[in-house]
């Protein structure tokens, strides 16, 4: 183990590698500055390029990038009081305030530090798993697997943001898009209604870039607004820094919190985040200064979002469950190169571990240096319009998407699937399910398939681990019961004993009118919530109290439906998961349709402000129709050359001596990939000869 330690580390310092390390981090710093992108947005886009480079330097810069999203999505959240995403917006409340009191050097000197201490401790922590892990993970068999599947699907669900019906939808609508494609057991077609490009299954990529980059896109264009004005930065670096090691106790427990919450599927870094703040706020003597710039307030949270993407790591190599919906695609670049997560990975490719310990390692000291650095002209960033932003992401996504299968289908999907993920996330369904139920679902069925071949069914079901799991797979489901029977009881007691909906936990001052009780109340409404790093946007929910999310859920009944119908046509062994995922997704949908029905006719809503959100996101959706349509006819290149100064015009309404300057770094980046880095671009009917 120390050889594999030692030859991963020799390896890392190569030159090679480490160029791409640091472009992983810069990758990482620029995506985490970009509010509501985040980390599935960088590791999406960053995913087709890994097919350029050799597995080693491929683990280097996507774990650069993820191991730094978290430090710099800080600094849009303490200049601009507005978060770079949702599990950065713990630190709103003591380090925006820091930074209206004329301190913003200081409170983001203890986020870098803080986070780049969090980043080397969930490092540590995921060495120990390994170490510690290694004998019980070769134990492990098919029915371990199996249930291990189901269970990181389920945890996901069961503790995403949103009710546990929705949750489990949105993994069950996962599930049926990766059934597209071969049977792993029979080799038969399924779902592919005869087209070649569909019987390759649906491309990861395509599918994380829809579902949340171009949602995303659409919902930002949509917004039409400019970020407003932020904080400036002036002197306390050092005083930053000073602030960390004085509270190194809260460091050190918040960055064991946040691995402890990344190792959890479903929980993620929203709840680790506030989960930190909560035990920083529940160990500290003097609670009133917090939610007024105290910096315990920073470092606690900001230690725990770093850690919590190395603890997202541990069940991912451990087990091949992403504990997110980054991990989730780190676990599907893995699986491009033939590296199977899990047992066989400790036992033979122990050294490619390492390599992604000691990239996390130095990434998290990178970014943080690389923060310091740049923090003001990475804060400049977040003073842009996101349409001006949005004209060169919408090139690099779509070419990025064109990369694995490089077929203009995998276009259309992308696109298809950009208006599911933007519906879902208006209807407030939680996306983060629907990946890694989409990643997981040929995993689940070949483990099926092993475990239901090699054993009886009393035979797995009475192993010890799979026992364990079952336990563990029941454990929020019975909890959940046991509040709603709470509730229930409370509701028809009397008045005068009715127990309060929520306790402070911080003692008799804890719920002081300062703010820090309101802290650790929205703490746990938020550690209940679970992950949400791209859900928790001010436009989540906005058809609530309208008919969209009943039409939603009903759109899923039919969906879920023909998939049934569809699947009679297969043989017993290639139809028998489809069967059990369509049945299991149609009677939720229907749970969720009469749900949605009920509270529409309830409470509908009041306000027409969805009206026009709906009206501007159709705008957007058509500029990216309109790229993909110009790139139908004359390729990327020439689509670029014309989309980008037009949507710069029409919609960013730039000036057109920066627009010529915007257009023409864009041309220059797409030469640079076809002709420099060999990437494929899409090729228009009426292509020119010399882009061919």
């Amino acid at each position: 183990m120390i050889d594999a330690a030692l030859s991963a580390l020799a390896g890392l310092l190569d030159p090679a590698m480490l160029a791409t390390l640091a472009i992983g981090v810069l990758a990482g710093l620029v995506m985490g500055m970009i509010p509501g992108l985040g980390g599935t947005g960088a590791m999406a886009v960053l995913l087709p390029f890994v097919f350029l480079l050799e597995t080693q330097q491929a683990l280097a810069l996507v774990i650069g990038a993820a191991a730094v999203i978290h430090t710099s999505d800080t600094i849009s959240t303490v200049l601009l009081g507005i978060p770079g995403s949702a599990s950065s917006s713990v630190t709103l409340l003591d380090g925006h305030t820091m930074a209206k009191k004329g301190q913003a050097s200081r409170a983001l000197s203890i986020a870098f530090v803080s986070s780049a201490a969090g980043g080397l401790i969930g490092a540590l922590g995921l060495t120990v798993s390994i170490v510690a892990a290694r004998p019980l993970v070769l134990l492990f068999g098919s029915p371990e697997l199996f249930m291990l599947t189901v269970l990181g699907i389920s945890l996901a669900s069961l503790l995403s943001r949103g009710n546990i019906a929705k949750g489990l939808l949105a993994a069950c609508f996962g599930l049926l898009l990766g059934q597209v494609g071969a049977a792993p057991t029979s080799a038969e077609y399924r779902y592919t209604f005869d087209s070649l490009f569909l019987a390759e299954g649906l491309d990861l990529v395509a599918v994380a870039l829809g579902v949340f980059g171009l949602a995303e896109i659409m919902a930002l264009i949509a917004r039409r607004t400019s970020i407003a004005d932020g904080v400036a930065l002036t002197g306390g670096w050092g005083q930053g820094v000073r602030d960390v090691l004085r509270y190194w106790g809260h460091v050190l427990r918040g960055a064991l919190v946040g691995v402890w919450a990344g190792i959890l599927p479903g929980v993620g870094a929203t709840a680790g985040s506030w989960l930190a703040y909560g035990q920083a706020v529940a160990t500290s003597k003097d609670k009133r200064r917090f939610g007024k710039g105290d910096p315990r307030g920073i470092a606690a949270p900001e230690s725990a979002n770093n850690s919590i993407s190395a603890g997202d790591l541990i069940p991912t190599l451990l087990f091949g469950i992403p504990g997110s919906a980054a991990a989730a695609l780190l676990l599907g670049a893995l699986l491009v190169f033939g590296v199977e997560p899990g047992p066989s990975l400790i036992s033979e490719d122990l050294d490619l571990v390492y390599t992604i310990v000691w990239s996390f390692a130095a990434a998290a000291v990178l970014g943080a240096v690389l923060c310091f650095l740049l923090a003001g002209p990475l804060a400049r960033l977040s003073f842009v319009r996101f349409p001006i932003l949005a004209a060169g992401l919408i090139v690099i996504m779509f070419i990025s998407a064109f990369q694995a299968a490089q077929e203009f289908g995998v276009l259309q999907i992308m696109l298809m699937l950009g208006i599911i993920g933007w519906f879902m996330k208006m209807c407030d369904y939680p996306r983060a399910p629907f990946l890694i139920g989409f990643v997981l679902s040929v995993p689940l069925e070949r483990y099926y398939f092993l475990t239901d071949s090699l054993y009886t069914p009393a035979e797995w079901m009475s192993r010890p681990a799979v026992l364990v799991m079952a336990g563990l797979l029941a454990a929020p489901l019975l909890y959940k019961g046991a509040m709603w029977a709470s509730r229930r009881r409370n509701a028809h007691a009397p008045a005068d004993e009715r127990v309060p909906a929520s306790v402070g936990g911080g003692g008799g001052d804890g719920t002081s009118a300062d703010g820090s009780g309101a802290g650790q109340e929205t703490g746990g409404e938020n550690a209940e919530h679970g992950e949400a790093d791209h859900e928790a946007g001010q436009d989540t929910g906005l058809f609530e109290g309208t008919a969209w999310p009943a039409a939603t859920a009903a759109l899923f009944v039919a969906l879920f439906g023909a998939g049934l119908l569809l699947s009679q046509a297969y043989s017993p062994s290639a139809r028998l998961v489809p069967q059990l995922v369509c049945t299991a997704g149609l009677l939720l949908a229907l749970v969720v349709t009469g749900r949605e029905v009920y509270r529409l006719r309830a409470s509908p809503a009041s306000g027409s402000r969805w009206r026009g959100e709906l009206g501007w996101t159709a705008y957007a959706f058509g500029w990216l129709c309109l790229f993909l349509a110009i790139t139908y006819l004359v390729g990327a290149v020439l689509a670029a050359a014309v989309f980008v100064p037009v949507f710069l015009r029409a919609v960013a309404r730039l000036r057109y001596p920066a627009i010529a300057v915007y257009t023409v770094a864009v041309m220059a980046l797409l030469l640079v990939l076809q002709f420099v880095a060999g990437m494929a671009l899409p090729q228009g009917w009426f292509m020119p000869g010399f882009l061919l």
